[in-house]
């Protein structure tokens, strides 16, 4: 499938993270962390970024290959926040979608 990032959603379930695409809702791929818990998901250019329950990996957007993990050894489980300089307020999949999904609709109506 010759998908581009801005075409998928990206859905955290437990342990697993998916990606589909936003029109047909076809399964793009699926990836499954080592640990099981709540699944925090954070979009950035070049990688997705995922937590669950104090371990962190970092999946390529478009083919869900893990790029890199990093245990978090003695910090703790739970729910993740997660920032970043290229992601300033945090914003998961889902708010980069809807963004995605409103700039889209501006264009179409100024266009």
């Amino acid at each position: 499938m010759n998908t581009r990032q801005e075409d998928v959603i990206y859905v955290g379930l437990g342990r697993h993270v998916i990606a589909m695409d936003r029109t047909s809702g076809e399964l793009c791929w699926s990836w499954k962390a080592s640990r099981s818990g709540y699944t925090t998901l954070m979009l950035e250019p070049e990688q997705l970024i995922v937590s669950v329950s104090g371990y962190m990996w970092g999946l390529d957007p478009l083919t869900g290959e893990e790029l890199w993990n990093n245990p978090l050894k003695g910090m703790g489980t739970g729910v993740a926040s997660l920032v970043s300089q290229l992601n300033p307020g945090g914003r998961t999949s889902s708010q980069a979608a809807a963004a995605a999904a409103a700039a889209a609709a501006a264009a179409a109506a100024a266009g």
